[in-house]
């Protein structure tokens, strides 16, 4: 029994045995990529998940409209991201497990490519590719979603072609058209799609006539050539100021290119010592070996292209995988090749280019085979399966966290810079790992010492140090000098030399610096202002930072503050100050520190005496043990008639929440003076536990002389 359904015209027919095979296919995929689904974000995973500013409907505009809004100009790809986000937020597991069910639905469209070219072995390709350990890397990799949702966009657009290739149907090419073009804007390494559509399509006419053949797939060349160029574009723009990871001759390319393709060969035939930063190889023109990967390149063409002469299948095999390829195999500047010149994800969509023929040519030999021998095909492709699921298994538990991710990477690869800054990244976001993050940067140090990042980390790093704070810096203006074009190495020298004594001056041109390179950020801006603010001369140019930064964000509660604290110093601008600190709490109305300094406010502003106490109360409900608001209630409550005893009361708690307070225990003193006279002994007491906090506090010295007067001059049996 089969069950035969169309979708968008395409007739498929599905029989029980079909249902069974998927529903095993997507169970085996989730069980190899188990230890995955919980894995932490690695890499450039933050950049990939929606930032908080392209969570809204404006943002979804800006990932279409917005060529710089995302990382790379991918705009189905982070509406995917965009929609998951709205679902399940920030919990990786979500991504993980989509990724897994795209990679199982590009399986599964392998089943439909394959009968849809009459190819043997269709479920043995599906589950082969479901299985590989090559694409853990894409599977595993939040970011890499990129890979899964374009190939399966990819393989749909093809099926749907094949089916236009043999129906010519009008409603079956737009479907493919369409398809493709979703594919590009999910990842443009399948600009390869048409010129392999070419070569299935003269493996199985073995020659190609220019308008049954090459005509209909003309706008897919020019879609792919303009999505190519805007790639290009953008990429140069991400490489910017390490071009020097990529200055390569055409002589040097070409033999990157040999080299290349026989590497992915290699771990797709035999995939073992698989790690996410494989050693960077020096292309030298001059060394005779090199020549040999070219070379045999050649060689292995040029046998395929005379064997074609009978059989056009090896041929057509190795086009479709070398020319999936062709995009990373270094004639192009890759993001990647400043850490490698080969990485596993980068080939994930060229490997069908091989499983398809490879699994085919194993069915039609297996159906060759003796009776008592084919018998046993299917237990040796369950071994093979298993020990493919089991290879995957394992790759994937070394994603299960950052720490583990990346010390893995270090372990296997000990000259990887990269794995061994990103180990130090991940250890000092754990509590007292801060010196093993560190020692893992000063490593990545040794073996990339202008790399501007590592230095930037390590002087971050080193900052909490005190002992090492000129260490710390030393590293951060490195950072900034080898990367002048990277606003976080300003801003971070910028936090720092505004911490140093001496060093304002300097912390403000890198916030200017910063806010060369990018003018749109409040929480720069805001820090210029506070850094101006401490110059005299300079608050007119702070208050215009500050209000720079609510423009961009007004929803800023800190820029408020630091605006109402700022223009709360001059009396001609306390009505504007408490507009606002009323605006930063109706934003952030739990925050103690923001009523206690609106009710200081407020009480130099005659009529708003009671609004000022209610703030000091609110104040102290969220933070009951806030020293500073109990003594300036008691202040103020010592001056209201009958409430001198809850002053004292303030004043007490302020010395239960912070015992050396000195001007709590001059104003207890000064209170409990004038409460009563037989409490002068006490208040003496308290004026007296001033001075031994603050010996140069004269006030403290004079009321304690006074009150020793006054007790000299008290009768001998007075207390």
């Amino acid at each position: 029994m089969a069950l035969a359904f169309r979708v968008v015209g395409i007739s498929i027919r599905w029989g029980w045995r079909d249902l069974i095979l998927t529903v095993l296919l997507f169970a085996v995929a989730l069980l190899a990529y188990l230890p995955a689904l919980n894995g932490g974000r690695i890499l450039d995973d933050d950049l990939h998940i929606t930032r908080p500013e392209m969570q809204s409907v404006g943002g979804l505009e800006r990932i279409w409209f917005d060529v710089g809004a995302t990382q790379q100009y991918y705009p189905v790809l982070h509406t995917a991201f965009w929609a998951e986000h709205r679902l399940w937020g920030d919990a990786v597991a979500g991504y993980h497990l989509i990724n897994v069910l795209l990679h199982a639905c590009a399986a599964g469209l392998v089943v439909g490519l394959m009968r849809r070219l009459r190819l043997p072995g269709a479920w043995l390709a599906a589950f082969l590719f479901a299985l590989h350990p090559v694409c853990v890397e894409s599977v595993a990799w939040i970011a890499e979603q990129k890979n899964t949702l374009s190939t399966v966009f990819a393989l749909g657009a093809a099926l749907a072609y094949l089916h236009f290739d043999q129906q010519r149907g009008g409603a079956h090419y737009g479907l493919a058209l369409g398809l493709f073009t979703l594919a590009l804007l999910s990842k443009t390494a399948v600009v390869t799609l048409p010129a392999t559509l070419l070569v299935v399509v003269w493996w199985q006419r073995s020659q190609l006539a220019w308008r049954r053949d090459v005509r209909p797939l003309l706008p897919w060349f020019v879609l792919s050539g303009a999505v190519g160029l805007l790639t290009l574009v953008v990429e140069r723009r991400l490489l910017a100021g390490i071009d020097a990871n990529f200055a390569l001759t055409l002589a040097g390319r070409g033999l990157l290119a040999g080299r290349v393709f026989w590497f992915y060969l290699g771990k797709l035939l035999w995939p073992a010592g698989l790690t996410f930063f494989y050693p960077r190889w020096t292309v030298d023109t001059a060394a005779g070996w090199q020549y040999l990967y070219p070379l045999a390149t050649g060689a292995l063409a040029a046998g395929l292209g005379f064997w074609a002469r009978w059989r056009r299948g090896p041929l057509a095999a190795f086009l479709c995988f070398a020319g999936t390829l062709a995009p990373v195999l270094g004639f192009f500047n890759v993001e990647w090749f400043a850490f490698s010149y080969v990485a596993d994800h980068l080939q994930y969509l060229a490997i069908l280019g091989l499983i398809v023929p490879l699994a085919a040519v194993l069915a039609m030999g297996a159906e060759r085979l003796p009776a008592a021998a084919r018998r046993l095909t299917p237990v040796a492709a369950g071994a093979l399966l298993v020990a493919l699921g089991l290879l995957t298994w394992r790759q994937c538990d070394r994603y299960r966290d950052p720490v583990t991710f990346y010390r893995t990477a270090a372990e296997l690869n000990p000259a990887s810079s990269v794995a061994h800054n990103h180990l130090g990244v991940a250890l000092a976001a754990l509590p007292g790992h801060l010196p093993e993050a560190i020692a893992q940067f000063e490593v990545a140090l040794q073996i990339a010492p202008r790399f501007a990042e590592i230095h930037e980390n390590l002087g971050t790093a080193l900052w909490p140090d005190p002992a090492r704070r000129t260490e710390a810096v030393t590293h951060l203006e490195t950072a900034r000098r080898l990367r002048p074009d990277q606003k976080s190495a300003h801003d971070k020298l910028a936090f720092a030399l505004a911490d140093l004594p001496g060093r304002l001056p300097e912390a403000i041109a890198e916030y200017q610096a910063s806010l060369r390179i990018d003018p749109s950020d409040p929480f720069i801006h805001d820090a210029l202002g506070l850094a101006l603010s401490q110059e005299p001369s300079r608050r007119a140019e702070a208050e215009a930072e500050f209000e720079a930064a609510l423009r961009l964000k007004p929803d800023f509660a800190a820029a408020h503050v630091h605006l109402g604290t700022l223009l709360a110093e001059s009396p001609t601008s306390a009505a504007t100050a408490i507009l606002e600190y009323e605006a930063a709490l109706r934003i952030e109305p739990g925050t103690a520190e923001v009523h206690y300094n609106l009710a200081n406010l407020l009480l130099r502003v005659p009529g708003h005496n009671a609004e000022g106490l209610d703030h000091f109360a609110a104040a102290l409900r969220i933070r009951p043990d806030f020293a500073e608001a109990h003594n300036n209630l008691g202040l103020v409550l010592q001056e209201i008639p009958g409430r001198l005893p809850e002053a004292i009361a303030h004043f007490e708690a302020a010395l239960r929440a912070r015992p050396d307070f000195a001007v709590a225990e001059n104003n207890l003193g000064i209170a409990l003076a004038s409460s009563s006279p037989g409490r002068l002994r006490e208040a003496a007491a308290h004026f007296a536990a001033a001075l031994r906090i603050d010996p140069r506090f004269v006030q403290a010295r004079n009321n304690l002389d006074r009150a020793q007067r006054l007790l000299e001059q008290m009768p001998a049996t007075q207390p």
